[in-house]
């Protein structure tokens, strides 16, 4: 008998303001083309200008050394592949792969490593090619975890790291309804001073709602299990970022 697949498990449901069911991917493909060159920009306003030095700090807690060979998932601008090339120092040792063209355009403009277009649920390379998968706040925009994590352990060597980046809504409620407010409310009111595209307002309310909406931190550690990631591990930073490590053995 063949090999039974997992279900699907989506990170959240169906937002039907954006887009309709079954569509999720052609949506996200559109508005990450159009707006990649807003990207950096609303990021780095968003953070503070926090967001490269925690994303190294993060990569380094995972245990990124100089020496592995990385892919990383979604790596939309390559703000991750940035630091993971400040801590490998060879850009030969990092793949950077994203479904959207325009984002890997703004990637190889800056950070000087291999690219390919995919999506992270149908990984075209080989199994057991990376020491270390990152994938940083990209999850949400998956279509199917369980799908993508069995791919992230296909693809890692035998004893290899995933590193997965999220952002987690606050549960108490109060925390809850201060993030709401700020990205609902203050970063889409900076992207529509800073940006240059007109949808990049919606991309970055988008990016809250998905937030809002994803599946428990819990369910991403028992599906990490499922794919058969060992050692995993669920670390959160001030309330918000979440870092899902694991191991396959």
């Amino acid at each position: 008998m063949g090999e039974v697949s997992a279900p699907v498990l989506p990170p959240h449901r169906t937002l039907t303001e954006y887009y309709r069911q079954g569509q999720k991917s052609g949506f996200l493909r559109q508005i990450f083309d159009r707006t990649a060159i807003d990207y950096d920009r609303i990021e780095w306003l968003m953070a503070f200008g926090t967001g490269a030095k925690y994303r190294r700090e993060a990569l380094l807690r995972a245990g990124l050394k100089p020496g592995m060979k990385m892919l990383d998932v979604a790596a939309g601008t390559g703000a991750v592949s940035r630091e993971a090339l400040a801590v490998l120092g060879e850009p030969r040792q990092i793949l950077g792969l994203d479904p959207s063209a325009g984002m890997l355009a703004q990637l190889v403009a800056s950070v000087p490593i291999r690219v390919l277009r995919a999506t992270g649920e149908q990984l075209p390379l080989a199994e057991a090619s990376f020491d270390f998968l990152s994938v940083g706040y990209a999850l949400r925009h998956m279509s199917d975890l369980s799908a993508a994590l069995s791919e992230f352990h296909r693809v890692l060597k035998p004893g290899g790291t995933v590193c997965l980046l999220e952002i987690t809504a606050p549960q108490r409620p109060l925390a809850r309804a201060l993030a709401r407010a700020y990205f609902r409310g203050v970063v889409p009111l900076l992207t529509r001073l800073a940006a240059r595209d007109s949808k990049t307002p919606l991309l970055w309310k988008y990016y809250w709602d998905t937030i809002d909406a994803c599946i428990p931190p819990a369910r991403v550690v028992k599906a990490m299990e499922q794919a058969g990631f060992a050692d995993v591990k669920h670390h959160v930073e001030i309330g918000i970022f979440s870092e899902y490590t694991g191991r396959r053995p």
